[in-house]
């Protein structure tokens, strides 16, 4: 998912409970494999922020050489106005973009 472009809202929206446990009958199913998503989204974002920072990353002993560069801080401000990661997980969830399935199902028919 491209989460630039994403279409998720930033701020907190109230969602019908029918439309999240449609896919799975199950809301306690379906909110455990959204968290599972939000994790993932969280991990991507992360790493992809500490690369972006790590280019401006100095490494001198000295704590008395602290300056503030304005490219660092544009990619941070950039990076906290993105929805956060559960709410990109559950727009990914009701757009139908999340594979999931029951072992419980397969176990049942192995």
């Amino acid at each position: 998912m491209d989460i630039k472009n994403s279409d998720a809202p930033v701020t907190t929206t109230t969602i019908d409970k029918n439309l999240i446990d449609a896919p799975t009958d199950n809301i306690y199913e379906a909110i455990s494999i959204i968290s599972k998503r939000a994790g993932q989204i969280n991990g991507d974002i992360k790493k992809e922020l500490l690369e972006k920072l790590d280019e401006f990353a100095t490494y001198n002993d000295s704590l008395e050489e602290i300056f503030e560069n304005k490219e660092q801080i544009e990619v941070s401000k950039f990076y906290e106005r993105l929805p956060k990661p559960h709410a990109l997980a559950v727009q990914e969830w009701l757009e139908g973009k999340i594979y999931h399935r029951n072992t419980k199902d397969e176990e049942l028919e192995g």
